[in-house]
């Protein structure tokens, strides 16, 4: 069964994940949710203006309090940046599994900040919640967060055609990565 936390802080070597707050709203516009080369490998569209952020964000923090809403933002300990968010998503309570997704501000891209807050999220849900299965998808063409995936030991499964449409209206094809529980154990006894 899982074990529904809601969302802790969870620290890193130099990231603190933590719940977002009405005030981060212009970092998220300035640092992520604005910028196109983002979006790109989002469903949603850049935001144009800092209230279309202010209302997902508003959204987000009326939810924290759910035992089962994961959300975080990616913060730089030693600077109190916000970079980014991470979050698990679409539990399903029978077969105890769930998916994972998460955007980086592109200044942070190649940095090893989404391995950082990938490997400590898939962590706690395997370890603390008790989580069967995490997957993920990216665009085919946005390699890197395959990579990602990779370095936290999530396997590619597949491809779906055609799996999402973009905001630009483009269908785009994406490559899944699951990871189960039994196995991440395994290779982290060994």
């Amino acid at each position: 069964m899982i074990n529904y936390l809601g969302t802790p802080t969870l620290k890193t070597e130099r990231l603190t994940l933590r719940r977002l707050v009405l005030n981060d709203a212009r970092s998220i516009f300035d640092n992520w949710l604005s910028d196109e080369r983002v979006s790109d490998n989002r469903i949603s569209p850049a935001h144009k203006v800092v209230s279309e952020t202010k209302e997902r964000v508003a959204n987000i923090v009326n939810q924290y309090s759910r035992r089962d809403y994961c959300y975080w933002g990616i913060e730089i300990s030693e600077t109190g940046e916000l970079i980014g968010e991470i979050d698990l998503y679409n539990f399903d309570n029978k077969t105890e599994n769930c998916e994972v997704s998460y955007s980086l501000g592109y200044h942070w891209w190649n940095l090893g900040y989404g391995t950082e807050a990938l490997k400590t999220v898939v962590e706690f849900g395997f370890s603390q919640m008790n989580i069967h299965k995490i997957s993920a998808a990216h665009n085919t063409d946005n390699p890197a967060s395959g990579k990602i995936m990779s370095k936290v030991g999530m396997v590619q499964e597949g491809t779906i055609r055609h799996m999402i449409r973009n905001a630009k209206n483009q269908y785009k094809d994406c490559a899944v990565y699951g990871l189960l529980q039994e196995d991440y154990l395994k290779k982290k006894i060994e």
